[in-house]
């Protein structure tokens, strides 16, 4: 087992700094002089230090050695590996300088293949694991008989080490590149798990081998004396397995020990770690949701473990896509444990993850103050900040990131993403070459180099960048890139400052932009239905049938609450909310279903919780979700007027309140429609009127296209035809293929795309009083259409 090495000697060495009485334990004063010290730009006030001083003594009431001695080193110790400090930071706050002690045991040569002489340098080696591993009475090696399991196991694994390193099949991946989980690892004291990941080869005769003698090993343990005893073998031989990342085989033990005393915290705990590591992130959270209960349910015993479950228990959450909440539970850490740096730190990523933008600078921001060396903490922050508009700050603390981690990957990544966003494309080239200097098959990278490159005016470059991208991956857009640069080539044109690529181009004001039969799109209404379908694309609400959310309202329930102004409706706390999503997006992998949740959040629950309480009203949210959802226009219509009516104030009833269904309409609108915000809707909550609204009358209403969502038709030609392409056209003011709906106009007979027509980008080449514009959806209309003016053409001439 891998003892603990500086890191135990810095606890000593501050820990003997305070001692003043050399008693072997920190009392109350000697501990205030240590927060002080180690935290010398924190202003402490006597109630504040009293308050840090209860926690501690209160959570590590196992650690305190009588109320004269106070705190132990054991206790202390404790303390850092529960997340409580910085070793590393403390240790160079108060100027310490680590020097080993010339007594500590010489190493003995490991080369040695008898038996004989590997238990002699296990034993030589067994002092200092016991000190780092055994000392605690809650989590250490209690029967003797255990420790000569411990030594046989670390033996074979050295075996096992030695004979794959020699067949070159053992392998180690430095993962320091990229942003560490912060999870808590381990209960108590124990090796962190190193930043270079151990690859066993488990197809060979070696591990076969090892597997057979480690089943020995589980054998030996099984038939110990009491159950007692057989528990901590198991416990012992998962936590060897665990620390040389043999995962899969530590959970076995760790299962097994389960099954030997089910209301232990410590198996489920150490269960669900390795499930995580695994992948299996779903098993992980209900090992970890059994260690919280057995936790709770044991009382103050297990007590000052519980920041570490609620920090895991969130990973595992985010692991599957439930960052709101998992935001629930580092919240509960951070409570619990005010010092726990890095679950202010998770806490802010994941507000950052949802789109609250605020509250995670701040969380963020706090993790950075007790820990100003979280390299990952600073990349989180300056990510927040760009999202809020304070670019230069940003600038500022990206580059913080990467000085205290120069291969930093995310960093260097976002921090392009930032300069692109600025227009410094040449900056942003030289992150993303960073990027891909530390991770060569970064395929986004690649492909933002090129554009980057595309922004500087070198072309040729881009079109190399581009075409290793397409050695990465084949995805279409890499080929629409492509196609893309190809047309820059063969039309070279002065770009427009700050948009690589684009040819140059005048801005229309609406009244100059008139539409050609009565199937063409106005432009304005065009530009909203966009949005809208932008955000049918990052949810997959499309993909979700209406039906869905039909079946969610008639099995599952709501109790009934009362809003804020009095009113009867079915809320929802926003974490349980999420589960309702997850069910109605199950067909999402985790990652998409996080983006799903934070632009739901953003644009939609911001509207309906305007308050910030943390609840929706969940019969508005179906009603407004429907008409963006899969299926019929009319079915959608249908579910939303149904969302309604199973809302408590109108439930029994065939028709719905007038002043609900005005107020759904205008919230509708204020989603969806950017012009409209939530301050409009003010005169309708005071609305008394008591009259009833059919769903005949319902349509109306919904339908009206200045009042209502009339915009809806717009959504749905959108829906099924903005993936159609009109063969090799091009846009002529982005220079991209087209696809969707093409803007042709019939005088200058110059195209557009969706996104141009609806911005009102012309090119500058072109100088009219109006522009009319007809917009056909697949390539054979504006085929069949010029064939019928060649005909009408050649009908004229005879």
């Amino acid at each position: 087992m891998a003892t603990r090495g500086p890191r135990s000697e810095k606890v000593r060495r501050i820990f003997n700094q305070f001692d003043a009485n050399r008693d072997g334990g920190l009392n109350r004063e000697e501990m205030a002089c240590l927060v002080v010290a180690v935290n010398p730009r924190v202003k402490f006030s006597d109630e504040q230090i009293n308050a840090i001083l209860d926690e501690v003594f209160r959570t590590y009431s196992d650690f305190i050695d009588g109320d004269e001695k106070g705190l132990t080193y054991e206790g202390l110790l404790r303390t850092y590996d529960d997340g409580a400090g910085d070793v590393d930071r403390d240790f160079d706050a108060l100027g310490l300088e680590l020097n080993f002690d010339d007594k500590a045991p010489p190493m003995v040569a490991e080369d040695s293949s008898s038996i004989v002489d590997e238990r002699m340098v296990v034993e030589t080696q067994k002092k200092q694991r016991t000190a780092a591993w055994a000392v605690s009475p809650n989590h250490g090696v209690v029967f003797d008989d255990t420790w000569k399991i411990v030594d046989d196991l670390e033996i074979l694994v050295k075996r096992l080490k030695t004979k794959q390193a020699k067949d070159g099949k053992f392998k180690c991946e430095n993962f320091d590149a990229y942003s560490d989980a912060g999870w808590s690892r381990e209960l108590g004291p124990s090796a962190e798990i190193s930043e270079k990941r151990v690859i066993w080869d488990e197809s060979g005769h070696d591990f076969a081998v090892f597997l057979k003698e480690l089943g020995g090993l589980r054998a030996r343990a099984d038939v110990a004396r009491s159950r007692e005893e057989a528990f901590d073998g198991h416990m012992a031989i998962g936590r060897v397995l665990y620390e040389h990342q043999l995962f899969k085989e530590a959970l076995v033990s760790f299962k097994r020990a389960c099954e030997l005393q089910p209301v232990d915290v410590r198996p489920h705990f150490r269960a669900g770690n390795c499930l995580y590591v695994l992948g299996r992130h779903k098993d992980a959270k209900e090992e970890f949701f059994l260690a919280l209960e057995s936790a709770e349910a044991g009382g103050h015993q297990w007590a000052y473990l519980l920041p570490q479950i609620y920090v895991n228990l969130g990973i595992a959450l985010e692991g599957e896509g439930m960052v709101l909440s998992a935001c629930e539970y580092y919240r509960e850490a951070a409570i619990l444990c005010p010092t726990h740096f890095r679950a202010l730190k998770l806490l802010g990523s994941a507000l950052f993850g949802v789109g609250e933008y605020r509250a995670a600078v701040k969380a963020l921001e706090e993790a950075i103050f007790m820990k100003p060396d979280y390299a990952d903490g600073h990349c989180d922050l300056a990510s927040a900040l760009h999202a809020m508009g304070e670019d230069e700050r940003a600038i500022e603390v990206f580059q913080k990131a990467i000085d205290l981690k120069p291969g930093h990957v995310d960093a260097l990544y976002n921090l392009g993403g930032l300069y692109m966003d600025l227009g410094r494309f040449q900056r942003a080239s030289e992150m993303y070459a960073r990027v891909l200097a530390v991770w060569p098959n970064h395929w986004r990278a690649q492909l933002n180099k090129a554009v980057s490159l595309l922004g500087t005016g070198e072309t040729e470059e881009a079109k190399r960048a581009l075409k290793e991208a397409l050695k990465m991956t084949n995805r279409v857009e890499l080929h629409d890139a492509i196609s893309h640069l190809k047309q820059l080539q063969k039309k070279k044109t002065k770009p427009n400052v700050g948009v690589p690529g684009e040819s140059a181009y005048v801005i229309v004001e609406p009244s100059k932009f008139k539409t050609v039969g009565e199937k063409t799109t106005v432009r304005q209404e065009l530009s909203n239905a966009l949005q809208i379908r932008a955000l049918q694309r990052v949810t997959r609400l499309s993909r979700c049938n209406v039906e869905l959310l039909k079946k969610e309202m008639t099995e599952h329930d709501v109790p009934m609450s009362y809003s804020g102004r009095g009113v009867p409706e079915k809320s929802i706390r926003k974490p349980n909310l999420e589960e309702v999503l997850r069910r109605l997006l199950s067909f999402l992998k985790p990652e998409a279903f996080q983006g799903a949740v934070k632009a739901i959040n953003e644009r939609i629950l911001s509207v309906l919780d305007e308050s910030g309480s943390g609840r929706v009203d969940l019969g508005m949210l179906y009603a407004i979700l429907a008409p963006i959802c899969g299926g019929p226009p009319e079915r959608r219509k249908r579910v939303a007027f149904d969302a309604l009516l199973w809302r408590p104030m109108n439930e029994d009833s065939a028709d719905v309140k007038k002043a609900d269904a005005t107020l759904y309409i205008k919230l509708l609108r204020a989603v969806y429609v950017p012009s409209q915000r939530v301050n409009e809707l003010l005169e309708v909550h005071g609305d008394s009127d008591t009259s009833m609204v059919s769903f005949s009358e319902f349509l109306v209403m919904f339908d009206d296209p200045d009042w209502g969502f009339g915009i809806m038709p717009t959504l749905v030609k959108l829906e099924t035809g903005d993936r159609n392409r009109h063969g090799n056209t091009v846009c002529s003011v982005c220079r991209y293929p087209i696809i969707g709906s093409r803007f042709k106009e019939v005088k200058s007979h110059f195209s557009l795309c969706n996104q141009c027509y609806s911005e009102g980008k012309v090119p500058s080449t072109f100088k009219q009083g109006d522009f009319k514009f007809k917009e056909y959806g697949r390539e054979t209309e504006a085929i069949k259409d010029k064939c019928m003016f060649f005909s009408l053409h050649s009908r004229n001439e005879k």
